[in-house]
C-alpha cells in the first residue's frame, strides 16, 4: 500500500481534476452576473423535508440532500422512480428559476450513501468500512465506489457524502466503523482508489455514470479525547497531518470535488480566533477554524472544490446560531447543510445582511460561488439530461445481481479469522448445525447504522429485499433439516448437533448513540445485559461439549477475552451487510468438499487485551520518531494488543489453542453511603446541579427547556405548569418523532449513585396524563438511552386517567434488574419516546425509604 510520508509542511496537492481555463471563464461570467440573493441561495443546502420545489425558484437554492429515514412522500419503501420523480421535480424548479436569465444554473442532489445507496429501499448494501479495512485490497473499494456511483446515478442524484476518510484511534467512538481502521496507510490507499470509482477521471466524472465524492470529516474527528463524538482533539499539528489526513490528501489528490467539516474541534494555538473581541470568544470547532479551513485545506493543500459543512454544525461555532453562521463563513465554509425550514431561511436572510453590513466580506462569497459552480461544470451538469431521462434510471442498476455478488464478495473478504481450531474449518455441508446467538437472526446487527434510517435499529426483513440473515445464510448450506436456528438456546438440545454457529455483536447505532462514556468497560459482555447472555450460552455450549464457532459482529473491537476461550473458531465479521452468505461462503466446505474461500481479512484496527485498552494503536513504522499522543495510551505492558494491526489466520494454520490471558479486573469500591434524597425537579432543586434539555430527531445539539417560558422545537413542545406542593413543573408534548427529556448535571461530572440502590430508594414523580402515549416511553437514569436501556413506563401510563396528578414510584431495583449502571450518572432522569403523547410532570427526586 501507498505509505505516506512524514511531512514538515502540509503538502501541496495536485488534483486529478486540475484547473480548467474555460471553466474558469464561465464560471467568472455566470458570478458576475448573479445577484447577492442568487449568490448565497448557492450555499444552502436543505434537507427534502423543509424545502418545497418554491423554495428553490424562490430562493435560487443551488443544491438539496435527503437525510437518513427521509423519503418522498414520507414512504419507507419509496421506489426508484419516486425518488427520480421527486429529485426530478426540483431539478425543474432551478431551471424555472433562472428562465429569465442569459443562463442557467442546474440543481445538485446530495445523499448520505455511505455503504451502498443505503436510504434507498432495494439499492445494494455493502459492508461498512471497518470491514472494507480488514479486507486489505484497494481495488475491492474502487469496484464498490463505481457500483455506489451508477446506483446514486441511477436514482437521477449527482453527489455523495462519502467516503469517510476518518482515522479513529479510540474504539469508544460511536462512529468507529465509519473508519477504515487506524492505520493511516490503509486509509490513504483507499480514499485514493474509492474517490476514482464514485468519480473516475476528469472524462467519466462528466457521464451519467459517475457522481461527486466527498471527503469527511474534515479533520481528527476521529481523534477526540476519549472518543466523544463531536468532542475534541488537543494531538500536536504533526499528528493531525501524519494520521488524521492521509486520506484527504489522497483523495484530494484522486480529484475528490468536495470536504464535509468535522463536528469536532481542535484545541491547539495554531487554531486562531480569526475576529478576536467579539462577546463570545472562538471555541476551537473546526467548522469555524479560518486555518484549518481556508489556511491549511484551500490554501496550504491547494483544494479548489466545494467544502461543505455537516448538518447544522455551523450552529454549534461559537457566535453562530442556526440562522446566523457568519463567523463559520468567513472561516471557509462554502455550502452550508441546514436542515430546518426556518432556520435555512433565516440564515439566507442574515448572510445577505451581514455582507451589506461588511460583517462577511463580498469576496468570501464569491470564492464560495466559484467553488460551487466549477464543482458543478466539472460535473458537466450542463449537459446532462434532466434526472428522469437519464439512461441510467431504466436500466434496472438499482439493486442489480451484480452489484449484491459484489456486496456478498466483500462480506466475504472482510472476516479475519482470531482463533481456530485444526481440522474445525471449513464445516462439511452435511454438518447437524444449530445457530444461536443475539447476531443469529437479525439483520440489524450485520447491517449497522445507515441503513434505510439513521440508526437502523428498527430494520426489518422486508426492508432489505434479498437479505440473508447468519441463519438464514447457514439453512441454505445444510439444508433446513440439519438447521436448527434457536438464538436464546431456550429449546433445543446441543448435542444433538455436530457443531454450534454462534452469532454474537452489537446492536445497531449511529452517530451519537454508539459512543461509550468515558467510564464504561470495553468488554462486550459488559455493555448490555443481552450482550452478557450471549457470554453465558458460550459457556452452556462448553459445557454441553459442543463445538463452537464464533461469529462476532459489531462495529470495533471489544474485549471479548472469554468468548474467544470459549470458541473453537472465533470470526471478527465486522458490519458485513444483508448478505449473510458471505460469512457462510468461508465457514463452510466447497460443494466439492475443500475450502471454497479461505479467510483473507487481517485486523485493521489492535484487538483490546483489557477492558480499558480503549484507545491503544500501533505505532506507525513509517514515521521515525513518532510519539503517542497523549489522546491515546501506549501500546505496552498490560496494554499491548491481543492480537495486532494486520493478524489474521488461514484456516491452514494451527495456532495455539491453550487460554488467552483475562483481564479480571473490577472495580471493588463500595457504593458511598447516602444520607438524603436527591432532589432532581422540586421545590428544593434550584440550586443550578441540573438543568432540563430535550434532544433526538433533528436537535443534535440539544435544546433547554425552562420552567419559567415556553419552548418550542421540532420534537416537543415544553411549558411550565404548577405541580403538587405549588412546586414548579413541566407540561411536555412529544410529537411523535424520536425524543428523550432529561435532567442533566450542569458540571457534566457523573456520580455514583449505587448508594440510592443499597438504600433501598425509589425515583418518584408527579404526572398528569394529558394525551396517553402512542408508543412505549421509556424512564432512564442515564444520557444515552437507547443506547442503554430503559424501564417502559407505558403499561402505567395507559391505565392512568386522564387529567388528575398521579404519585408514580419506581424502585431503583426495577432499573438496576433492565441493566442501568448507577456507578456514573449525570442524567438522573429521563424520558424517551418515538410516539406522541402529553405529559405533566413535577416533584422529581430519588428518594430515600421514610
Amino acid at each position: 500500500m501507498d505509505a505516506p510520508k512524514p511531512p514538515t509542511v502540509w503538502p501541496r496537492i495536485r488534483s486529478a481534476v486540475p484547473a480548467d481555463p474555460e471553466i474558469e471563464r464561465e464560471v467568472a461570467d455566470m458570478l458576475g452576473q448573479l445577484t447577492l440573493e442568487e449568490k448565497v441561495g448557492q450555499m444552502i443546502q436543505p434537507e427534502l423535508a423543509e424545502l418545497t420545489p418554491d423554495d428553490v425558484r424562490d430562493f435560487k437554492i443551488g443544491s438539496a440532500l435527503n437525510g437518513a429515514g427521509i423519503w418522498p412522500g414520507g414512504e419507507r419503501h419509496a421506489s426508484v422512480q419516486a425518488w427520480v420523480d421527486t429529485v426530478d421535480l426540483y431539478w425543474q424548479a432551478a431551471e424555472d428559476a433562472y428562465k429569465d436569465r442569459p443562463f442557467r444554473i442546474p440543481f445538485l442532489w446530495a445523499t448520505d450513501a455511505v455503504h451502498g445507496h443505503n436510504n434507498v429501499f432495494g439499492a445494494t448494501v455493502f459492508p461498512h468500512n471497518i470491514g472494507l479495512g480488514a479486507a486489505g485490497d484497494p481495488e475491492l473499494m474502487r469496484r464498490i465506489g463505481e457500483a455506489t456511483a451508477r446506483e446514486v446515478a441511477a436514482t437521477g442524484m449527482d453527489w455523495i457524502f462519502a467516503p469517510t476518510v476518518t482515522t479513529p484511534r479510540d474504539r469508544r467512538w460511536g462512529r468507529y466503523y465509519e473508519g477504515y481502521g487506524e492505520d493511516p496507510a490503509l486509509v490513504r490507499a483507499y480514499g485514493r482508489t474509492m474517490v476514482e470509482g464514485l468519480q473516475g477521471d476528469v472524462a467519466a466524472l462528466r457521464t451519467d455514470e459517475r457522481v461527486l465524492a466527498t471527503l469527511k470529516h474534515w479533520i481528527a474527528d476521529g481523534g477526540t479525547a476519549d472518543g466523544a463524538d463531536r468532542g475534541t482533539a488537543h494531538c500536536e499539528e504533526e499528528v493531525l497531518r501524519d494520521i488524521h489526513a492521509q486520506g484527504f490528501l489522497s483523495g484530494i489528490e484522486a480529484g475528490a470535488q468536495s470536504v464535509m467539516v468535522s463536528f469536532s474541534s481542535w484545541e491547539h494555538p495554531a487554531n486562531y480566533d480569526h475576529t478576536p473581541g467579539r462577546a463570545e470568544p472562538y471555541n476551537h470547532k473546526v467548522h469555524g477554524s479560518r486555518y484549518l479551513l481556508t489556511d491549511v485545506l484551500k490554501d496550504s493543500v491547494g483544494f479548489d472544490g466545494i467544502v461543505i459543512s455537516d448538518w447544522d454544525a455551523h450552529s454549534e461555532v461559537a457566535g453562530c446560531a442556526a440562522g446566523d453562521a457568519g463567523y463559520a463563513i468567513n472561516a471557509g465554509l462554502d455550502v452550508l447543510m441546514i436542515a430546518g425550514r426556518t432556520a435555512w431561511q433565516t440564515a439566507h436572510r442574515t448572510t445577505v445582511e451581514q455582507v451589506r453590513t461588511g460583517v462577511i466580506p463580498l469576496s468570501r462569497i464569491d470564492d464560495a460561488v466559484t467553488r460551487i459552480l466549477r464543482v458543478k461544470l466539472r460535473a458537466g451538469l450542463w449537459d446532462k439530461p434532466r434526472p428522469r431521462e437519464r439512461p441510467l434510471v431504466t436500466a434496472d442498476v438499482v439493486g442489480c445481481a451484480p452489484h449484491r455478488a459484489l456486496s456478498r464478495e466483500a462480506a466475504r473478504k472482510s472476516l479475519v479469522l482470531l482463533r481456530n481450531s485444526p481440522g474445525l474449518l471449513p464445516l462439511p455441508r452435511t454438518a447437524r448445525t444449530l445457530v444461536v446467538g443475539s447476531g443469529a437472526d437479525d439483520l440489524r446487527k450485520q447491517c449497522g447504522g445507515w441503513t434505510l434510517t439513521w440508526q437502523g435499529d428498527d430494520i426489518r426483513t422486508e426492508d432489505l429485499p434479498g437479505g440473508a440473515t447468519v441463519a438464514d445464510a447457514v439453512r441454505s448450506v445444510v439444508g433446513s433439516e440439519r438447521c436448527t436456528v434457536d438464538p436464546g438456546l431456550e429449546h433445543a438440545d446441543p448435542r444433538a448437533h455436530d457443531v454450534a454457529i454462534v452469532a454474537i455483536g452489537e446492536d445497531s447505532y449511529a452517530e451519537m448513540r454508539g459512543t461509550l462514556k468515558p467510564w464504561r468497560s470495553l468488554a462486550y459482555a459488559d455493555l448490555k445485559r443481552s450482550y452478557a447472555s450471549d457470554l453465558e450460552l458460550l459457556r452452556r455450549l462448553r459445557a454441553a461439549g459442543v463445538r463452537t464457532v464464533t461469529v462476532f459482529l459489531g462495529g470495533r473491537p471489544l474485549y471479548c477475552t472469554e468468548e474467544i476461550n470459549l470458541s473453537d473458531a472465533f470470526v471478527a465479521a465486522w458490519l458485513p451487510g444483508p448478505h449473510g452468505e458471505g460469512i457462510t461462503d468461508v465457514l463452510f466446505a466447497a460443494p466439492e468438499g475443500g475450502v471454497a474461500h479461505d479467510f483473507q481479512g487481517r485486523l485493521p484496527a489492535s484487538w483490546p487485551r483489557t477492558r480499558d485498552a480503549s484507545a491503544v494503536n500501533r505505532i506507525p513504522p513509517e514515521l521515525p520518531g513518532y510519539r503517542v499522543p497523549a489522546e491515546e495510551t501506549a501500546p505496552e505492558g498490560r496494554f499491548t494488543p491481543l492480537f495486532p494491526v494486520g493478524h489474521g489466520l488461514s484456516v491452514h494454520d494451527e495456532p495455539p489453542t491453550d487460554p488467552l490471558p483475562v483481564d479480571d479486573s473490577e472495580d471493588t469500591t463500595p457504593p458511598p453511603a447516602v444520607s438524603e434524597s436527591l432532589h432532581v425537579l422540586d421545590a428544593e432543586a434550584g440550586d443550578g446541579t441540573y438543568r432540563l434539555r430535550v434532544g433526538g430527531h433533528n436537535t443534535w445539539s440539544r435544546e433547554d427547556v425552562s420552567l419559567v417560558e415556553p419552548m418550542e422545537c421540532l420534537i416537543v413542545h415544553a411549558a411550565p405548569v404548577p405541580a403538587p406542593g405549588g412546586t414548579a413543573g413541566l407540561t411536555v408534548r412529544f410529537k411523535g418523532f424520536p425524543a428523550f427529556l432529561y435532567a442533566e448535571a450542569v458540571s457534566g461530572v457523573p456520580s455514583d449513585l449505587r448508594g440510592y440502590a443499597s438504600a433501598g430508594a425509589a425515583i418518584g414523580l408527579d404526572v398528569r396524563v394529558g394525551e396517553r402515549p402512542s408508543a412505549p416511553v421509556y424512564l432512564a437514569c442515564h444520557d444515552d438511552y437507547p443506547a442503554q436501556p430503559g424501564l417502559d413506563l407505558t403499561p402505567w401510563l395507559t391505565e392512568a386517567g386522564t387529567g388528575e396528578w398521579t404519585r408514580l414510584t419506581v424502585p431503583l431495583a426495577d432499573l438496576l434488574a433492565v441493566g442501568m449502571d448507577l456507578r456514573h450518572v449525570d442524567v438522573p432522569f429521563m424520558l424517551y419516546t418515538e410516539g406522541t403523547a402529553v405529559l405533566d410532570i413535577g416533584n422529581v427526586g430519588w428518594l430515600l425509604p421514610g
